[in-house]
């Protein structure tokens, strides 16, 4: 069977079946384009063994190191809206894995970037509930993930 799969997730979508890997998802999208903490330790596994590599935290491990992550991401003056889009989505079990692209806005005062990051996640299913459990995202382009640092610091 064939899931048609909408061209971009940024957490406005709605009628998604919970139990569904792009409910996840889409559950993700909406607490980061929010700056909702407590939706996305919800989206986590409150686990040791998650992780998460992206351009400002190095590598996190552990929900209380990525949460401070965001932590720090939503408290600063720089506003990031992105939307997942060019993805796949691949289910094993109780794991599934989606790989694209984020696409996307940082404006901090003057500054406005256009954001393109390539993403992965996978997720767990852990209680019934489709839960975080590692995120990869990094820059094609160097002086963007500079300018970008620099906009979120």
């Amino acid at each position: 069977m064939s899931l048609l799969l909408p061209s971009a997730i940024d957490g406005h979508e709605t009628n998604l079946d919970p139990a569904q890997p792009l409910a996840a998802l889409s559950a993700f999208y909406r607490a980061f384009n929010q700056r909702d903490l407590d939706a996305m330790a919800r989206n986590w596994a409150n686990d040791a063994a998650a992780s998460m590599s992206n351009p400002l935290g190095g590598i996190a491990r552990g929900w209380p190191a990525i949460r401070t992550v965001y932590e720090r991401i939503f408290a600063g003056h720089a506003r990031v809206q992105v939307a997942f889009h060019d993805f796949t989505l691949h289910e094993a079990g109780d794991f599934f894995h989606a790989v694209g692209r984020e696409r996307g806005t940082l404006v901090n005062g003057d500054t406005r970037l256009e954001l393109a990051i390539r993403t992965s996640r996978l997720y767990r299913s852990i209680d019934g509930a489709w839960r975080q459990v590692h995120h990869h995202g990094s820059f094609d382009e160097p002086d963007l993930l500079a300018a970008y640092r620099e906009a979120v610091q």
